[in-house]
């Protein structure tokens, strides 16, 4: 249910960014934002046995990814190769 709650949120503030941006589809835009950040996590995942990097899929870890895109699922890899 939380996991949930933070999809829903990390969509509605991507959501009136792409708005307050002015896009033509915010909506769409937001979910292709978020949708981005949880496809980088999974690739990540599925990736591990040839990179060793291995990022366990939490709470905190989808919500890093759906809020930060790209990025967010960077640094998530760059603080487990510490």
């Amino acid at each position: 249910m939380t996991l949930i709650l933070i999809l829903f949120a990390a969509f509605v503030v991507f959501s009136f960014i792409h708005f307050a941006a002015r896009s033509k589809r915010p909506f769409l835009r937001a979910l292709f934002s978020v949708m981005l950040g949880l496809l980088s996590l999974s690739a990540v995942n599925l990736l591990s046995p040839l990179t060793s990097v291995y990022i366990p899929v939490t709470t905190l870890s989808t919500a890093v990814s759906a809020f930060g895109g790209i990025p967010g699922t960077a640094l998530l890899v760059m603080i487990s190769m510490i």
